[in-house]
């Protein structure tokens, strides 16, 4: 018999992959799309495309009909390791209610939702690797961290109010590919990216290719529960440096780096949070429960980053301006520091 799908977050590099799986399955007849904006030229033209928001009455007549729903969001809000790419507030726990009624009320048989492995935390005491049964803790001052984990929270008990409906949340670590490269290189994991003193912490990235076949097989497996999905093992600090190569990194005291992160988020400079403990503490995690359902990942760590890495203009420098390149960086954070406390014991001062 013959499916239909429908897939919210088509537009973008992940989605644009995960609709190509879908629509590649000769069990699936009919693929439908629902996001605020879509590039059309982006997906296959069997594919059935509406541009609406998730929160739209529409949707839920569009489900009556779908075996399975795959939820990724609105790929409008967020990178592709989910952190907010404007300063506009996540909405994603509003749309994730209304689309579990709305697939309550069509009779939809399996759902598949993107999560993220963020909503473990990062911490100093987690273990190496993290299980799906690790407990849930995450950053209480990252909104897209605790957004999943509420969002979790909201998916599992509609799975239990329904009596044979399956659900699959998955949780990737950073995801990038050839495309992101550019995304990569202005993110907090890359390796050139503000670091504390004394915490190199290992680093893990999956290919958006192996994240879109795990969705994939999520649905084509009806998978029920929580799945990490991540590559195999992970890299160490050390080796992410050989791997980027020359590269001009800043590395302040911990405390110092701390207040210099505080004090930017005080005086409003740094934007929406950008998941400072989880550039400082390990949040690896284990495919393995992935894995034994048929699932495995095509692309190792160091493949993923050395495929994704910008480079950019330092490594075609000698090793003495990039040394003095990197002086100047430190510098100007010392005196952007400096000038920034200034600042705000001013400010405190005339609001007394």
């Amino acid at each position: 018999m013959s499916q239909t799908v429908m897939i919210t977050g088509a537009s973008g590099p992940l989605g644009t992959r995960v609709v190509a799986l879908a629509a590649a399955d000769p069990n699936v007849g009919r693929v439908i799309v629902v996001d605020r904006e879509i590039h059309s030229g982006e997906l296959p033209a069997s594919v059935e495309a509406h541009e609406l928001s998730l929160t739209s009455e529409s949707i839920t007549a569009l489900l009556t009909e779908v075996d399975a729903f795959i939820h990724l969001g609105a790929t409008t809000t967020s990178g592709p390791d989910g952190l907010p790419t404007s300063g506009e507030p996540l909405d994603d726990l509003g749309a994730t209610r209304f689309l579990l009624d709305a697939a309550s009320t069509a009779g939809v048989a399996h759902l598949v939702v993107l999560s993220s492995a963020m909503v473990y935390g990062a911490w100093a005491n987690n273990p190496m690797p993290l299980t799906e049964e690790s407990p849930l803790r995450p950053d209480p001052s990252l909104l897209y961290a605790t957004s999943r984990a509420e969002s979790e929270r909201q998916v599992f008990e509609w799975r239990n109010a329904q009596q044979d409906s399956t659900v699959a949340v998955l949780r990737p670590t950073v995801s990038v590919s050839a495309e992101l490269s550019e995304w990569l290189g202005g993110s907090p994991w890359s390796a050139a990216a503000l670091r504390a003193a004394g915490t190199d912490r290992p680093s893990q990235f999956l290919h958006l290719d192996d994240l879109a076949s795990a969705i994939d097989h999520a649905r084509r497996a009806r998978l029920d529960g929580p799945f990490n999905v991540a590559p195999d093992s992970w890299l160490p600090a050390d080796q992410l440096r050989d791997l980027a190569g020359p590269a001009g990194r800043l590395h302040l005291p911990a405390g110092f780096a701390g207040r210099f992160e505080a004090l930017r988020a005080e005086m409003g400079t740094s934007g929406p949070p950008d998941g400072w403990a989880y550039t400082q503490q390990p949040w690896i995690v284990a495919n393995d429960k992935l894995r034994a359902t048929g699932w495995e990942p095509r692309h190792r760590n160091d493949e993923v980053y050395v495929e994704a890495d910008p480079g950019g203009p330092l490594a075609t420098m000698n090793p003495r301006h990039r040394q003095e390149l990197s002086l100047v960086a430190a510098g100007a954070a010392l005196v952007t520091f400096i000038a920034a406390g200034v600042f705000a014991i001013r400010v405190r001062r005339r609001r007394r």
